[in-house]
This record gives structure tokens, sequence and C-alpha cells, in this order.
């Protein structure tokens, strides 16, 4: 059985993890007089939120807007900038519209946008996500292929194939968050008929008392939940780390091969552990949430949990929207060199495919295998 508090924790863009959520597929007149324990606790962690957001947003929009300006128009396009792009451009997407949940939280989680911004909102918060970790998935098995099969991937790889994976990712993820555009609605809160609380309305119904409607509410929600666990988050890093131990064995009965793919590798490797970092906890937050409200006896131990995590881990998760820029600029190069280039410049040598400063040259007849091999990993690894 849900305990509901009079006041929202955080009827965010996700507020389908919070059980707290005041919203009108949420109430019941059972709950309306349950004592708010966490009042105190709960506005110091929307003001934290508060904080979050416009830092996120700030950082978000100049750093990926700055990637997109360098790998879009200062670079030669590349196989790897094609990536690069598209990942920045996931990301510049959300935090381009963070100043919506900004307004959002600091009115007490009044929402004056409209129903259609309210969906919006939310299917571009999972169309980030979806869209990064299966770009993420893409680079993974691109360097995968390039260390196991150098040769037939200089052979193969090229931009126009890499701009038609990049376009099915994106209508990938659009497939997996458009359920967050039909189920996203817009009501008067329980507790005060002149806010509107943006949630999810499951049912597609404002009849909160049938039996029926209720557990089909809780059935879909759950099935996104699961949904979003499974194809957000185990299956794109189960494949992650499958590809990464292939090249992590490979370079380790290579080590001519491994010394031309340090740089890379870190900092594709620095940005899926920042995505998992990231992620992990609102995931693992979600799941917590949905246990417990379908367990026989709820648990208020976990009630607790949630009321602290929830807001916490949706907070990481926004952050990883300006994390890759950084991690860009801080491992591109020596952090000395850095000081002494410009930004551009830095952003710049970070993207940069190795082969471009090889002396190696690729021919169909003059190269040994093992001499394609090592050219072409300092391009791709």
């Amino acid at each position: 059985m849900m305990a509901l508090t009079t006041t929202p924790l955080y009827p965010e863009i996700w507020t389908e993890l919070s059980h707290n959520d005041s919203s009108p597929g949420n109430s019941t007149d059972d709950y309306e007089d349950y004592p708010d324990e966490h009042a105190e606790l709960r506005q110091s962690l929307n003001f934290m939120s508060l904080i979050v957001y416009c830092l996120a947003f700030v950082l978000g929009v100049l750093g990926n807007g700055l990637v997109i300006w360098v790998t879009g128009f200062k670079m030669k396009k590349t196989v790897n900038t094609v990536w690069f792009l598209n990942l920045a451009v996931a990301d510049f997407l959300f935090t381009a519209f963070l100043p919506l949940s900004v307004t959002y939280t600091a009115m007490d989680f009044h929402w004056p946008f409209g129903k259609f911004m309210c969906k919006l909102n939310s299917t571009i918060s999972f169309l980030n996500m979806f869209a990064s970790v299966y770009i993420l998935v893409v680079i993974s098995m691109d360097r995968c292929v390039s260390v196991v099969r150098p040769v037939w991937a200089q052979n193969h790889r090229n931009i126009r194939k890499a701009s038609c994976i990049s376009l099915g990712v994106w209508l990938w993820a659009l497939v997996l968050s458009s359920p967050y555009f039909v189920f996203r609605d817009i009501g008067a809160s329980y507790k005060n008929e002149e806010i509107l609380n943006c949630f999810n309305n499951f049912a597609f119904s404002d009849d909160y008392d049938t039996k029926e409607v209720a557990e089909l509410r809780v059935f879909r929600h759950q099935a996104m939940i699961v949904t979003r666990f499974l194809l957000g988050f185990v299956v794109p890093f189960a494949i992650i780390v499958t590809c990464y131990a292939i090249i992590i064995h490979r370079l380790k009965r290579n080590r001519n091969l491994a010394s031309h793919s340090g740089r890379p590798f870190k900092i594709i490797a620095a940005v899926i552990t920042a995505f998992f970092l990231c992620w992990a906890p609102y995931h693992i937050m979600a799941l917590i949430e949905m246990v417990n409200n379908a367990a026989a006896e709820f648990s208020y131990t976990l009630d607790h949990v949630t009321t602290i995590g929830v807001p916490i881990a949706t907070s990481l998760a926004f952050l990883n929207s300006c994390l890759n820029p950084l991690l860009y600029v801080f491992m591109g190069q020596d952090f000395k060199e850095k000081l002494r280039k410009s930004i551009l410049t830095v952003l710049e040598s970070a993207f940069t495919e190795e082969v471009s400063r090889s002396n190696h040259t690729y021919t169909n007849s003059g190269l040994t295998s093992r001499s394609k091999e090592k050219s072409y990993s300092d391009a791709e690894v």
C-alpha cells in the first residue's frame, strides 16, 4: 500500500519515480491526512535540485554547444566526430529544456506551460537517455570491430554509414521514449486545485476509484519501469562491457597496438563510466520504489531511502548531460598543455582521429596485415 503525503516530493519530469507525487493519478482520500514526516527534508532536496538544474543548464548548454560547434563546423568530419556530435546534440537538447524544470520546481510544482510542453519535456528527457546510451553502444561496437578486424573496418567504415547508423539510433530512441509523450498529462493537484501537476496518467482516465482502472495504471507503470531498466540500462551496458572486454583482451595480446590506443580509449571509457555512475542510481531508485509499492507490506525504511535517494539520483542523471564536454577537455591531453591552448584546440585535439597524426598510409596492397592493424589502431581504439 502506498504512503502518500500532502506535498509532492519530486513531481518533476520523472514523477513516476516518486510515490509522494500529489498529482491526480496518485491521490486517494484515505491518505490526505497522512503526516508529512519529510517536509523539511523535502524543501532542502528541492533547493538542491534547483541548484543542480541551473548548474547543468549553464554548463550543458555552453559545453555541448561548443562541442557541436567544433565537431560540426570547425573540424574535418570523421566517423569519430559523427559519434561525438550526436552525443553532444542529445545532451544539448536535454539541457536546453532544463529551464522548464527549474520553473516547475521553483513554483512549488505548478506546471504553467500546458499539456503539450508537459509531454514534450518528459519525452526529450528520455530521448536523451536512450539516444546517449545507444550512441555509446555504437561507439563501443565500432571500436571493438576496429581492434578485432582493423582491415575490414578500414575498408567498410565511413562517414555516410556512421550518419545512417546515428539516424537509426535516434529513431530507436524516439520509439523507446514515445510512451512518455502518450501517458504524460496535466491536472489539478488534489491538495490545491489552482496548482497544475505534470504527471503520468497511465490509464487515460480520471477514474481513480475503480479497481480495474487502478490495476491498469499499476501494470503500465511497472511495465515502463522494467522496460526502461532493461532496454535503457542492462542490455546496452551488457553490450558495452562485452565490447571492451574483447578490446582489453586484444590489447593485452598486442602491446604495440595498446601503445597507440591510450588516449582515445581513456576518453570513451571515461564517458561510459560517467554515464553508468550517473544513471545507475536512477534506475535502482525506480526499481526500489516499484518493488516497495507492489509489496504486500509497505516498507517505511525503503520509503525513507527513496525520499532521499530519488532527488539525488535524478540530479545525478541531470548532471551527466554536462559532464562529457568537461571529460573531453580534461582527458584530451596533458593538463599543462591545456593551460597553454585555447578551449577549441583542446576539444579538437580530443576528437581528432589519431590516423591524421600517423605517418602510416593505408594502401590496398602496400601494407602488411600487422602494419595495417597498427595504423588503424591509431585511429579508432
